[in-house]
């Protein structure tokens, strides 16, 4: 943030200054620029289960017949080719309202391609915690500014059948008698598990199976260990200059989680993963895998098929899907040593997450009419919607309460350091690449391993090695290819 010029803040100020102006004061001006019959038509971006699932459409209607005789409506910006607000917002090609996860909106922020907005504006606010509002906040000169509005909260679940749970596992796999399955609890139980179904299935099917080339997926095998994306500066803003990926004993963790791909399907090195695994978690070649909580509702239809396949009506389809899909999050605990193949001292497992949220175009020409939206897509009514249609864990408090679920249990996660956010800053765009190539290299020993195929990692200091030349790689393209 320190490398922020003073032409940053003051179109951060000037933002800031607009944003006084009360929501609902749309003046005649705007609503004539740039519109037909002067009615302000408002792009708006989403993402792609929200469109599949039909929850846009849904908000899409009620907003236009909230405001048919107020001179506003929206429309889906539909504009896969334009979703690059960077690179084509300047142009005019870009969406007004856009639905991002907090570190692409606040790349955007810090490039000044979205807009500061001021919180007085958007009912919502009162209801939000702390935790959300500071994944969207930026520092510019000393002071704080809000650039987007948080919807919901994400880290990595578990997602499973609890109609495929081993008949016996009261008696065999919950050996503290807390009528929770040790392997929902800890790592190595987890591994172990996975050994036996593999085992006792002939290799037709697995445990857990997840995409081992996924750092968003995969971070607990570096968090858990000492590892982590940037340090703090002394007022705890991200550092991009300390790259932590190959700190504390993250190599251990590397090594656990090459030791745990050698129990899954190949897919689990192949981008194939993020859309086979829904359906394979429904007809029970997986037995779990691991996805976000805006994407139960794509495990739950897949296992409605299934039933549906089998003979179910729709509506028992679904209530079996309902009644049978489990969503909890990942295992508590990881081996100290990163050895998954024993069980023997445990370090708590940390996990990335991020937060979900409404940012406003800073090419927009009718920036009080997008606040209208944003107010209205962030209504009590809506974000009940969204939660009821696609499974999220909202961050209005009001809603999370009224719907129970798993938010609360997020964010008692993130309040104890058991989730760590996306860092904020437009650097976290250079750490993906490197560290999954990594993460591919890591896995696929697994399998090089079991071809009789030379390993590139064969021990610690190996994966080591590997861990301070990814984070090389990074702070290069940060620092020194990116000029």
């Amino acid at each position: 943030m320190k490398h922020l010029n003073k032409a940053v803040s003051l179109l951060l100020v000037s933002s800031m200054v607009l944003g006084i102006t009360a929501c609902g004061n749309t003046n005649g001006k705007e609503s004539a620029k740039g519109s037909e019959d002067g009615v302000i038509t408002l792009r708006i971006l989403e993402n792609d289960t929200a469109k599949q699932e039909g929850y846009l459409d849904e908000l899409i209607a009620a907003f236009n017949e909230e405001y048919k005789d107020k001179g506003i409506q929206a429309v889906d910006a539909n504009m896969e080719e334009y979703s690059n607000l960077a690179e084509n917002g300047p142009y005019g090609y870009g969406p007004d309202v856009l639905y991002q996860a907090n570190d692409k909106l606040m790349t955007y922020a810090e490039d000044k391609h979205i807009l500061a907005l001021n919180r007085d504006d958007f009912e919502c606010a009162k209801y939000i915690p702390d935790e959300a509002w500071d994944a969207f906040t930026i520092a510019v000169d000393g002071k704080n500014y809000t650039c987007a509005i948080p919807v919901n909260v994400q880290e990595p679940m578990l997602f499973y059948r609890k109609d495929m749970l081993p008949e016996n596992w009261e008696t065999e796999w919950d050996q503290d008698g807390d009528k929770t399955p040790d392997f929902f609890q800890d790592w190595s139980s987890l591994y172990q598990y996975s050994q036996q179904v593999v085992e006792t299935s002939g290799g037709k099917q697995y445990g857990l199976v997840a995409g081992c080339t996924d750092l968003y997926m995969m971070a607990e095998f570096f968090f858990s260990y000492g590892g982590y994306v940037f340090g703090k500066d002394g007022n705890g803003i991200d550092n991009p200059e300390d790259i932590g990926f190959g700190k504390g004993n993250a190599a251990k963790g590397l090594m656990g989680l090459r030791q745990f791909a050698g129990l899954m399907s190949e897919e689990c090195i192949d981008d194939s993963i993020g859309q086979n695994r829904y359906a394979k978690v429904a007809d029970g070649t997986y037995f779990c895998s691991i996805s976000t909580p805006d994407t139960y509702v794509l495990f739950h239809d897949r296992l409605a098929d299934v039933y549906k396949a089998e003979g179910s009506s729709d509506d028992e389809a679904d209530q079996k899907a309902t009644e049978n899909l489990g969503m909890i999050e990942l295992p508590g605990k990881m081996p100290a040593d990163g050895d998954l193949s024993k069980n023997a001292d445990t370090v708590d497992t940390v996990v990335m997450g991020g937060v979900n949220g409404y940012g406003i175009s800073a090419y927009t020409e009718h920036r009080d009419a997008c606040i209208e939206f944003v107010n209205f897509a962030t209504s009590k009514e809506m974000i009940k919607r969204r939660a009821e249609i696609l499974g999220i864990a909202p961050v209005r408090s009001d809603v999370a309460e009224e719907m129970g679920g798993i938010t609360s249990m997020i964010f008692d996660s993130l309040s104890a350091g058991h989730i760590s956010l996306m860092p904020s800053v437009k650097a976290v765009d250079q750490i993906w690449d490197p560290i999954k190539t990594l993460l591919s290299d890591v896995a696929k020993d697994a399998f090089r391993e079991s071809k009789g195929e030379a390993v590139k990692y064969g021990d610690e200091a190996s994966v080591q090695e590997a861990l301070d030349k990814a984070s090389k790689s990074i702070y290069d393209a940060i620092y020194t290819l990116s000029k």
